[in-house]
């Protein structure tokens, strides 16, 4: 299929020269095409445009482009006086304050001033396409177009279509979004379209653990970093991003779902912005940031001694790193075959890997006292931390045992209070779970919804492939018993996941 790709001869206007905007205008005058900024504010289009130079001036300097390549893209750059001087365009992009009155009215004025096959993209991260594009005389020509920021850095790009958007326009972002040397997405417009959509549980499920007490946040940042493979926890993210953000972007969804349980904001983070804690711009948030603050420490179980008799049970992914991580360390091992979800026996204590239900109410139901639950992981094989629980039913003993059986695995060791699901997989079940009734419902394919959490926000793997990794019906099992714990339509199972199941079919194909 050719190339729908905007030629670079095309003129661009960029209405807005903030953060996002100027990142835009950075790569769209880095792929060719010639960049008329606009701002309301006095001389903000100017200095954004010397921002930019400068940018190319470095990335000349490190040798990330020639020092002709980097004059040429920034003599690309012009800073327009009004909105007169946009006329010319063959695409306008908006990246103005999140509001919707306010762009549309800024989309009405282009109406009059660009020509008819001008298009119209908005750089919106959570307001409806349809929407904005409601008071035009063609909306057809209006698509979302959300880049991340900082946009010359992150590859994503999520094409979004209103109900009115016509098809080829926005094949026409899409290929153009590639031609800059982006990774785009199609999505449709519904709230949140795919990321700001999906990454909702991985700050949700954090919250309610911190919110239930079964861990501090630095514990369970530790536990989602070093066991979950993310490049970071829940709450150094937020703190990163802004509770002021990260906050209203959870409430905007909530709402646009008519309160969904399913993205309930918390009212931990809420205290947090009515304080004032906003993170690290604030220089408080989760975690303190003032110079003389001492940095988060994750709770780690002090040393333990190593097991003398280890029993590990069947040929899955977990049992096979476990033998093969003690495999060093002189302990004497033996393997047996699967023993009704058993990972392993160490003096007496039996382990299993969470299905999702408490230690406490799987020791009831097996009738095993000495009952302890761990965690999943991104990898087995390379993980450096692993969570525990422990039934209540247990004495001190299965702690210690599990401890150090972990311990002599390598794993740094956490605790965890007996919570189902643990962290890492019902954060991991939840945001497949989400992925799922995005594409259940047409808002992505299978594809796009994992291409768009691994560079969108760095998830180390794409929610619905993890998913298969782990066991679609595995993770099936796991929201059933969330559900069945909290009795909350927060954990009910998307369709796809039921039919995948049913069908014996993996969710990412």
């Amino acid at each position: 299929m050719s190339s729908r790709a905007l030629s670079p001869r095309t003129p661009i206007g960029i209405i807005g020269a903030g953060a996002m905007g100027a990142g835009i205008a950075q790569v769209a005058a880095a792929a060719g095409h010639a960049v008329h900024f606009l701002d309301a504010r006095d001389g903000a289009a100017a200095q954004a445009i010397a921002g930019i130079q400068a940018q190319f001036d470095n990335m000349a300097a490190k040798g990330k482009m020639s020092a002709k390549a980097a004059q040429a893209a920034s003599q690309r750059l012009h800073a327009a006086a009004s909105m007169a001087e946009l006329a010319s365009m063959g695409l306008v992009v908006e990246a103005i304050v999140e509001n919707l009155e306010v762009k549309r009215d800024l989309f009405r004025q282009l109406e009059t001033v660009c020509s008819a096959s001008c298009i119209f993209a908005t750089n919106t991260s959570s307001i409806s396409i349809t929407s904005i594009a409601a008071g035009l005389n063609n909306p057809a020509r209006l698509v979302g177009m959300h880049f991340f920021n900082p946009a010359p850095l992150m590859a994503l790009v999520e094409i979004i279509s209103g109900l009115a958007t016509d098809v080829s326009v926005a094949g026409v972002l899409f290929d153009t979004a590639k031609a800059w040397g982006k990774i785009p997405v199609f999505a449709k417009s519904t709230p949140g379209f795919i990321v700001n959509r999906v990454a909702r549980p991985f700050y949700a499920e954090g919250l309610r653990l911190l919110q239930e007490g079964a861990a501090d946040s630095a514990t369970i940042d530790a536990i989602l970093r070093e066991l979950g493979g993310f490049r970071m926890g829940p709450f150094e993210l937020m703190d990163m991003i802004g509770h002021d953000v990260n906050f209203a972007v959870t409430q905007s969804v909530w709402r646009a779902f008519y309160n969904d349980p399913r993205f309930l904001p918390s009212l931990i983070q809420q205290e947090l912005v009515e304080a004032g804690y906003l993170g690290k711009k604030t220089k408080r948030g989760f975690y303190n940031y003032a110079e003389s603050a001492s940095a988060p420490v994750a709770h780690t179980q002090a040393t333990a001694p190593c097991p003398k008799d280890i029993t590990v049970h069947g040929e899955s992914r977990a049992a096979t790193a476990l033998v093969t991580r003690l495999a060093n360390t002189g302990l004497k091992v033996h393997r047996a075959p699967a023993q009704q979800e058993c990972l392993a026996q160490v003096d007496g204590v039996r382990i299993f890997q969470t299905d999702g239900r408490t230690a406490t109410l799987r020791a009831q139901v097996t009738g095993v006292s000495q009952l302890v639950l761990c965690d999943v992981a991104l990898n087995h094989d390379t993980a450096t931390r692993m969570a525990i629980s422990v039934a209540q039913q247990a004495d001190a003993s299965a702690l210690q045992a599990a401890t150090g059986l972990f311990q002599a695995a390598g794993y740094a060791v956490s605790c965890l209070r007996d919570v189902p699901g643990l962290a890492v997989m019902r954060t991991v079940a939840m945001l497949a779970n989400e992925a799922a009734d995005a594409v259940n419902q047409g808002v992505c394919d299978a594809l796009s919804a994992d291409t768009a959490m691994r560079l969108g926000v760095n998830y180390p793997r794409g929610p619905l492939a993890w998913a298969d990794d782990i066991g679609v019906a595995h993770i099936h099992k796991v929201l059933k018993h969330l559900g069945d714990f909290y009795g909350e339509d927060r954990y009910r199972v998307s369709p796809l996941i039921q039919q995948s199941v049913y069908a014996g079919k993996p969710l990412h194909v």
